[in-house]
């Protein structure tokens, strides 16, 4: 059954001009980008346990994402998506499903200089109390010449999902992050280090680098270290540090 949905994802994707998906990011946490109007982007991310949990050592989460652009401007852009996220618990994976979207500014669009702005939210669920993390975010970003770009932002959600160990609320954060395409090396290398805040499973911090074999595929190759390993999102606690790896093709 999760193969046909899948598959029926992917298939309604390229039967029509507007299809869902996850919303763009860096590494781990959202970005200020946003995908171009009648165009699509598919991402295979994979998130694989670097250390045991209850004697197993293997994959923790994968996330198939599809997304498109919501709206035909320039300076004013938009998209929404949809996610077929396995977090390897039978209680999460009966309800996979999870939407987002996203409105916003690039730089320079609102005067000159102007940072980028972004608003949007991601994680909305299907199933109460389990799966309907529901978060808003807002965030702005700016690039500095040599420095790169620098992303400042702040999220909250549901706090009877996003929780402690303890499953005490603690649903919100600071969004920080720095990429930079590395021109001086070639401009298919790109590095980042992005930060989600939070005692929940979402906190964490993520570095790692891209590399585009064409103008339509790139691969990210990253780390992820948990702020609290002991945060609850399933019967596992399977919120162990990750070693990623993110296909991203764009349509």
């Amino acid at each position: 059954m999760k193969k046909l949905i899948v598959i029926a994802l992917i298939a309604g994707v390229f039967s029509s001009e507007f299809a869902f998906s996850t919303p763009s990011t860096q590494i781990w946490i959202p970005s200020t980008d946003f995908q171009k109007w009648k165009t699509m982007h598919l991402g295979l991310d994979n998130y694989t346990r670097t250390s045991k949990i209850n004697g197993v050592r293997g994959a923790g989460m994968f996330d198939l994402g599809l997304t498109t652009g919501l709206l035909p401007f320039e300076k004013f852009q938009g998209e929404i998506g949809i996610d077929y996220l396995s977090m390897g618990d039978s209680n999460y994976d009966d309800y996979p499903i999870y939407f987002n979207a996203k409105l916003g500014f690039p730089e320079s669009a609102l005067f000159k200089n102007a940072p980028a702005i972004a608003i949007g939210t991601y994680n909305f669920g299907l199933k109460k109390n389990l799966t309907n993390y529901n978060i808003i975010y807002g965030e702005i970003a700016k690039t500095i010449p040599v420095i790169g770009r620098i992303s400042v932002g702040y999220y909250t959600g549901n706090g009877k999902v996003l929780v402690d160990e303890n499953l005490k609320k603690a649903n919100d954060g600071i969004l920080l992050s720095w990429d930079r395409t590395m021109t001086e090396i070639s401009d298919k290398l790109w590095l980042a280090v992005d930060y989600q805040g939070g005692k929940n499973y979402l906190g964490a911090l993520n570095f790692g680098a891209s590399w585009s074999f064409s103008k339509n595929v790139s691969v990210i190759f990253g780390y992820d270290i948990y702020n609290n390993k002991n945060a609850y999102y399933n019967t596992n606690n399977q919120n162990a540090n990750t070693f990623t790896a993110q296909v991203d093709i764009n349509f």
